[in-house]
């Protein structure tokens, strides 16, 4: 699994590992990939509930991670360069990365 598509993948738990260590979401989260400027990224959206880890996550120059629904890995990342962090409209942290 390299690449999530254009077609968004839901899950309700994603452990993002930087070189910090592992923190683990929980809630509504998305991976999905999108085209910028003939460039390939990808966007995670993460419930915003922990302001230390947006932070540590906002901070991190590389991370990866693996999505999972209902206790089933549905989407593992190649190693991500973080290129943006900033919430969205409802308040959800929004990931933009690249490979």
């Amino acid at each position: 699994m390299s690449w999530p598509g254009t077609r968004p993948i839901h899950g309700d738990q994603v452990h993002v590992v930087t070189g910090s260590g592992v923190m683990v979401f929980t809630g509504d989260i998305q991976s999905v990939g999108v085209r910028r400027d003939g460039h390939g990224f990808v966007e995670l959206t993460l419930p915003d509930a922990d302001p230390q880890q947006r932070r540590v996550l906002g901070g991190a120059k590389e991370f990866e991670y693996r999505m999972y629904r209902g206790g089933t890995m549905v989407y593992q990342s190649p190693a991500l360069t973080v290129r943006q962090a900033h919430r969205n409209e409802t308040g959800a942290l929004v990931v933009t990365a690249s490979p």
